[in-house]
């Protein structure tokens, strides 16, 4: 594993995998929302975003995390792994309620300066219908690269696969 994609729906855990994984497998971490947001929430221009992207995905080594399906393409055929977290939907949420109220009003480790953690009823609802939207269009763009997917459907899957590979 050189050149890995975290996956999966908001709240699911990527960042935080993307965090514990990167110096075990001595990869250097791009966390997609640090490419994305500039502060005060303000994105970044899609031809802009996708020339970093680019630029990352040009290297030799690197793990990143994040949807994105804008940039998915590129980063799907330089990725040797791409972990997808298939979490259920009832837990990410959870885990969004979890982040907000710990981190509100501040900048998490993965997110740049200026860019608090706040609740976003808009947000919620993208999570809340992840089964209906962005669920079929990442399975549509991840099922060329089946081969290279690891699939993972609930926490415990993750741990066992972990473990399994002493990534623990």
């Amino acid at each position: 594993m050189r050149r890995v994609l975290i996956i999966g729906p908001c709240g699911s855990g990527k960042s935080t995998l993307a965090r514990e994984l990167a110096p075990l497998l001595g990869l250097p971490l791009v966390h997609m929302d640090q490419l994305n947001w500039n502060p005060g929430w303000a994105e970044t221009e899609r031809a802009a975003l996708r020339a970093r992207v680019e630029e990352v995905v040009a290297g030799e080594a690197w793990l990143i995390d994040g949807n994105y399906g804008s940039t998915l393409a590129p980063r799907l055929e330089r990725a040797d792994t791409v972990i997808y977290l298939d979490f259920p939907i009832t837990l990410c949420l959870w885990r969004l309620i979890r982040r907000v109220v710990t981190h509100r009003g501040q900048a998490r480790p993965d997110m740049p300066a200026g860019c608090p953690e706040r609740f976003d009823l808009a947000f919620f609802w993208y999570v809340l219908n992840w089964n209906r939207g962005p669920r079929p269009r990442t399975e549509a763009a991840i099922a060329p690269w089946a081969g290279k997917t690891i699939r993972l459907e609930f926490p415990s899957a993750l741990a066992l696969w972990r473990e399994h590979n002493n990534l623990a």
